[in-house]
């Protein structure tokens, strides 16, 4: 039973994984496109990998990850399970960049989209919060978060 509760872990942090890499593949193309109507398309794009894999991808990869955990029978805080806790650890480090960083910084861009389309072009502001160096390093410290989450789970150093 247990190897059904693991694959299906593995499976959804698939799913989270790839939502991750096409929503920043998808903003990195829209943020250097000039034509406004690609980059609405791209930026519409890229809220749909965030609706439908990585929001609902993290919240499912983290309760898996305590179900497997919990039907292998292995506790948090024990012998040779520590990459576990620090996975875990890391892996709640990105919710405050949720209501810190990603809702407010969201915000600005939408305006900043609606903005671009009542105009016409890509304006100015656009392009600034598409290039917004707040959300540039929350993004990169979310991948690598989901690196090092990775790279524990398969090698289970300690």
């Amino acid at each position: 039973m247990h190897e059904w509760v693991v694959l299906l872990h593995v499976g959804v942090a698939f799913w989270f994984v790839a939502g991750l890499v096409g929503r920043d593949v998808t903003l990195a193309k829209a943020a250097s496109s000039k034509d406004l109507t690609v980059t609405v398309e791209l930026a519409e794009l890229a809220g749909r990998f965030d609706r439908w894999m990585v929001v609902p991808g993290s919240i499912a990869v983290v309760l898996l990850g305590v179900l497997t955990a919990l039907v292998q029978g292995r506790s948090f805080a024990g012998t040779n399970v520590w990459w576990m806790f620090t996975s875990f650890v890391l892996f709640l480090s990105l919710i405050p960049l949720i209501p810190l960083v990603f809702v407010p910084r969201g915000h600005v861009f939408e305006l900043a989209l609606s903005d671009a389309r009542a105009k016409g072009e890509v304006t100015t502001e656009l392009s600034a919060a598409f290039n917004d160096r707040v959300v540039r390093v929350a993004r990169l410290y979310e991948r690598i978060v989901v690196i090092i989450v990775i790279v524990l789970m398969v090698t289970k150093p300690f």
